[in-house]
Formats: structure tokens, sequence, C-alpha cells
């Protein structure tokens, strides 16, 4: 533990991604648990700030990297009458870096010397207990432990509206089962190919499943979606670029199941408790796969980590990444939909 007396003033920074911030929840409301008087400041992206708006007793502070040097300005300016107890510095990397120093705390808790990396410990003056083989989320637990909070199982209480979860019934109306497919993820090269996402899709047809598709704006998710609705010769609900991201939750919550590769709905459905079967390859899926999930992860991670590095898994730096566009075509449908086979026997999906 580093800090002696009870924080009263906390400031949480942990800018992005989507499935990173929703591991930083769980860690968040485990600090609320244990300290309940203590006031928690998150500074926090724009667009990760959407899900998270209204989440129970945190200020988020908006950080628009959109803005360039007005949005460092703008943090200056926020806190300039305010010192916190202590900063947690939960993000590595040079933007966070350069935003942690517009932060006035007396104690700025950052990783261990081993995951320090872009300049990290320049911006820190205290460190969390190194953890080896960590989950992301186990990482971020490491913060809570610094300040005092026990061992706790990792939990989510995510802030949605009643017209939020309406949205998503509507959509789901009369469905039944569903399986949730979120195809894509931030870079085409971890992207799984549209005939395998629609053979698998059929095959849950077949079950009985009703199957929707979803995701964000963005051009690559919009192709991608709009090839899986060419090649399906079944019915396929397309919500790609339909929802926002609190709507998202909820229907994640109210599938029955998601696929999904290395991407943020993966995490956004664990924290609604709804199964996910992951697909990696470039990243350790022990690291940064769906966290509750984990044994219903489809890889060829170890397979590529020692093609590539001539070394197994334990050898290695933990999280090194494999490189190549090609990667995810080494996951065949027959795994994906073994893996299918298993998550609806032991989650009672029949």
């Amino acid at each position: 533990m580093i800090l002696s007396d009870k924080p009263k003033d906390i400031c949480v920074l942990r800018l992005s991604a989507i499935g990173d911030v929703c591991h930083a929840v769980a860690v968040v409301q485990a600090i609320q648990s244990h300290y309940p008087e203590s006031k928690i400041t998150w500074v926090i992206g724009k667009v990760e700030a959407a899900l998270l708006q209204g989440l129970p007793g945190v200020n988020f502070v908006v950080f628009d990297k959109s803005q360039g040097k007005l949005a460092y300005q703008k943090i200056k300016r926020e806190f300039q009458n305010t010192t916190f107890d202590v900063l947690l510095h939960m993000q590595v990397a040079l933007r966070a870096n350069l935003v942690a120093r517009c932060i006035p705390a007396k104690v700025k808790i950052g990783f261990d010397w081993q995951r320090a990396k872009e300049g990290h410990s320049l911006f820190v003056n205290k460190r969390i207990e190194k953890k080896s083989e960590a989950h992301v989320i186990e990482g971020f637990m490491g913060f809570a432990h610094a300040i005092g909070v026990p061992s706790f199982k990792p939990s989510w209480h995510m802030p949605v509206t009643d017209a939020d979860k309406a949205f998503a019934q509507q959509q789901l109306d009369g469905m039944g089962k569903v399986l949730v497919i979120a195809p894509a993820a931030s870079g085409a090269e971890r992207n799984w190919l549209a005939s395998r996402y629609v053979e698998v899709a059929e095959y849950a047809h077949n079950q009985g499943f009703s199957v929707v598709l979803t995701g964000g704006p963005t051009q690559l998710e919009r192709d991608l979606a709009a090839e899986i609705m060419t090649l399906a010769n079944f019915p396929i609900v397309d919500l790609v670029a339909k929802t926002s991201l609190k709507q998202l939750l909820c229907l994640l919550e109210q599938a029955s199941l998601v696929i999904a590769p290395d991407t943020g709905p993966a995490h956004m459905a664990v924290c609604m408790g709804t199964p996910v079967i992951g697909l990696y390859a470039h990243s350790n899926p022990a690291r940064t796969g769906p966290y509750l999930y984990q044994d219903y992860v489809v890889e060829v991670y170890h397979h590529n980590l020692e093609q590539q590095y001539g070394r197994p898994s334990q050898q290695l730096p933990w999280g090194r990444r494999n490189k190549g566009s090609e990667l995810m075509k080494q996951i065949t449908t027959e795994s994906v939909i073994r893996m299918f086979d298993t998550v609806v026997r032991e989650q009672k999906l029949v």
C-alpha cells in the first residue's frame, strides 16, 4: 500500500480505449465500495465518456484529443485550483503522460517499471507492484491495491437508461435466442473473414438463433457488415452504425451470445454478463481477452508467436504481439463452430 491515509480526492486518468475503460470501471467501482466517501474524478476521452456518462459518483472531465493543444489547456484550467490526494495514471501513452502533467496531485501512481513505456515513469512518483503474466484488468487492479483496496473480484454496474433498454428490447423483440456478431476490430488485420462469419452465423441460424450485427460508424465496420449481408442468404439484422454506445451495451446484455475479435464490444459484453467467443491472433488473449470468458477464446496467437520468434510464449516478454495481415485466416470456421457448441451447452442456451 502506497498511501498511509484514506484518499479523499482521487483522480483517475484513463483516456482510451473502449475495452480498457470497461476494465477500469470495475476498478473504480471497487474503490468506491471501499472508500464510499471519497470523491472520484476521471479524465477520459470523448468517445469513452459517451459510454460511461452517468456512472454514479464519478465526475468526468473529457479530454478531446481532436482539439490539440487546446485540450491540454482546458485540463490545466479545470484543475488550476485543485490538488488531488492521488492520481492513478492508468495509461501508458505519450498523450496520457502529457495530460498527467496537467493534473496536480500529491502522489502520482503509475505502472511498475516493466510496463512503464513511452516515458511513463517520468510523470509518476510511485508505482504499483509488479504482477507477472497479468490480464489488463488485473494490472489495473494493482492501482486499487496501491491505495488500500483489498483483493476483489471484478464486477460492473454500467450506466444505462430505461430508454436505452427499451431501444434494445424493441430491436430484439420476438427474436428468441440471439447471437450478436461484432465483426470488426479497429484494424483490418484483426478482423476475421466475412465469409467465415457468415458460415458460423448460418450454423447458429440453423440452431434456432437470430443473428444480429453490431458495430460503430467507421467505414471499416460498415464495409465488413455490408460484405457479410451480401454473402448471407438467410436473415441477419444489421445494426452497424445504428446504435449509441449505451444502446449497444443494452443489446449486448440482452443477447444470448457474442462473437467478436479483439474489439471494444467484446469487453462491453463482459460488463453486461453475456458470454463472448473471442477470436485472437495478434495479441495474447490471456492478457487482452474477454476477462470472464477466456475459456471461450478461439486463438492462433501462441502458434504464431512461436513461429515468428522461434521461442514459446513462456520465454518471451508478456504481451508480445504477432505481426501480419493474414493471421486471422488461420482461425477456421470449424473451430469457431465447435466453440459455439461448447458455449451453448455450458451456458444452457439450448
